[in-house]
């Protein structure tokens, strides 16, 4: 009697849950009766498990396994949350947390790495952008979810956690033991002036106060005679939609599409224009970008490519252009749903696209040689002024190495011709 009363249950939760789907606006008859179908069969599947199986299922368990399966078949950033999984999600916004400092994807059915957070343990310890995720403490992550992924990859202060990574491009299997530390991002860095007026902010990523914050750089950059800028969103993961908005509508004129999404839904069919009053319209900008770029800060890049407003300068961005939507039950728990997907002012995908660089230029160092043995007395004059300039540039920027970026050097270089450029109209 109580199996029966337990299967009952069980279909009561999955019919109210079915028919609350299928009385929502816009779903057809034809596709009710096909679900209706389809839905007899987990149903059964349920009734079947509750009175067969060799140990007793509890019906949530159940529920919740079904639920987790469902959306994970949808797409890697559809899942289903429990309530402690969703608290973990609002914890995200919060800009601080235990962790070892990864931004995380499913990428090619695998839990890849989309950039690791500047200054964090994963950055520390050489963790880099599409480091294949292969075990958390010697667990196997191939049927791992992305938030129990987080789960295993956060935890308190001072404990470490030991990540077995594949790196595709060097045929590597690497061991990282990581300690966990308070991860607190500072969204805006290195606000300075490189040489000769140009200046230059990194973007670590779009939280809460970015927009203000980078009001306050871009303030401070002007009064010390800045005339150009490198905007760096390099292994910047994106953020929150709006801040990535506001950002970029600083430098574009009013009234312009910063970027839509589309949709099933006609909710989800929406245009986001600039609204800022005093955009830094004439300002030459170049921003950089690389593998780590995604999301928000390829919004971003996108908006300024397609306005031609700068140069966008580095590798192709990471790809990631989809919405997600969080949608709570009543249990605590919660469905995160991708409801739409990014596309750029002039209506490109970024999703599984990403942004393809004005001037490609790959990461790596410039060494800097003393002069060669053998030349003349002249020639070695000239080498020592060289030198003895670039470290008083140095030593003025407070950016001991900038100088050795390739990716940061070719964007100084693109800023000077274009503004040669400009003096000779």
């Amino acid at each position: 009697m109580r199996k029966r009363i337990m299967s009952g249950v069980i279909f009561i939760a999955v019919f109210a849950f079915v028919s609350l789907v299928l009385s929502s606006p816009g779903a057809k008859r034809d596709k009710k009766d096909s679900l209706f179908k389809e839905v007899k069969l987990f149903s059964d599947t349920l009734s079947i498990i509750d009175a067969e199986y060799v140990e007793e299922a509890l019906a949530k368990s159940l529920i919740y396994g079904a639920l987790r399966g469902m959306l994970a078949s949808l797409d890697p950033h559809s899942q289903f949350l429990t309530p402690e999984e969703y608290n973990e999600l609002k914890v995200d916004t919060e800009g601080k947390f235990g962790g070892i400092g990864i931004e995380i994807t499913i990428k090619d059915g695998l839990l890849t790495v989309v950039t690791p957070i500047e200054d964090t343990p994963a950055w520390k310890a050489g963790i880099k952008t599409n480091d294949r995720i292969v075990k958390i403490d010697g667990n196997l992550t191939r049927d791992m979810t992305l938030s129990e992924a987080v789960g295993k990859l956060r935890g308190k202060a001072g404990e470490a956690v030991t990540v077995t990574m594949l790196r595709e491009n060097e045929k590597k299997v690497l061991d990282f033991k990581i300690v966990r530390d308070i991860i607190k991002i500072n969204d805006v860095k290195g606000v300075r002036i490189l040489e000769d007026g140009i200046g230059y902010i990194r973007l670590v990523e779009f939280r809460e106060n970015t927009d203000k914050n980078i009001d306050a750089a871009l303030k401070s950059l002007k009064d010390k005679g800045m005339n150009a800028l490198i905007l760096d969103l390099r292994n910047n993961p994106g953020g929150l939609l709006d801040v990535a908005i506001a950002v970029a509508e600083r430098f574009i004129e009013k009234d312009k599409i910063i970027v839509s999404t589309k949709g099933r839904q006609r909710s989800a069919n929406k245009e986001y224009f600039s609204r800022y009053k005093a955009p830094w319209v004439d300002l030459p900008v170049v921003v950089l970008i690389n593998e780590g770029s995604a999301s928000g800060s390829e919004i971003v890049a996108a908006a300024f490519q397609d306005y031609r407003r700068g140069i966008i300068l580095g590798m192709k961005s990471f790809g990631k252009g989809s919405v997600q939507a969080v949608f709570p039950l009543g249990d605590g728990s919660a469905v995160r749903l991708t409801t739409s997907r990014y596309f750029t002012p002039l209506g490109r995908q970024i999703h599984g696209k990403g942004v393809m660089p004005d001037i490609v230029v790959e990461e790596g160092r410039i060494e800097i040689t003393n002069a060669p043995s053998g030349v003349n007395q002249e020639a070695k004059e000239v080498f020592e002024q060289i030198e003895k300039k670039e470290n008083a540039v140095k030593a003025d920027s407070g950016l001991k190495d900038y100088t050795t970026d390739n990716q940061l050097m070719r964007a100084v270089d693109v800023l000077k011709a274009v503004r040669i450029c400009r003096r000779e109209k």
